[in-house]
């Protein structure tokens, strides 16, 4: 899984698509082939960007935990895969994101590509800048999650 750093201030064309970042792209390698499943976060209001190996990882996940004939489980999975898209980066590395998609996020003009850990999130510049934590706030949130008792053990 590769774990993704920085976050890219990306224009769209006229035709809704991105230039895929360089460094990204060196991230990945040639694992994922260029190919890649977007779709709306569950959390956030922006997309979330998954190279193809991530997402079969994700769909693993899912099918240990899911039984197909439980109708909570079934509703989830409709929402869960709802507006999924496979995107294929073009020749100038270059991915065309569904209008609907962009529409969903509120992207127009300029997004932000934000790595993260097996993903990459795509947000409206507008969203993603509105949305930072203060640095207080993010400081309280890192020591509820991390400040714990820590196993220090190698695993």
């Amino acid at each position: 899984m590769t774990t993704f750093i920085g976050d890219y201030n990306c224009k769209l064309d006229e035709k809704g698509r991105v230039t895929f970042p360089s460094t990204l792209k060196k991230q990945i390698g040639s694992a994922s082939d260029g190919r890649f499943v977007v779709k709306k976060d569950i959390f956030e209001p922006c997309l979330i960007l998954f190279p193809i190996e991530e997402w079969e990882r994700q769909n693993s996940i899912i099918r240990k935990k899911i039984n197909p004939y439980n109708k909570e489980h079934n509703k989830f999975l409709r929402n869960f895969y709802r507006g999924s898209a496979e995107i294929v980066l073009d020749s100038n590395n270059r991915m065309l994101i569904p209008k609907r998609l962009l529409e969903l996020a509120n992207i127009s003009k300029e997004a932000i590509l934000a790595g993260q850990d097996g993903k990459i999130e795509i947000w409206s510049k507008e969203l993603y800048d509105s949305a930072e934590e203060s640095y207080d706030e993010f400081a309280a949130l890192a020591e509820k999650i991390m400040g714990g008792d820590l196993n220090l053990e190698n695993d």
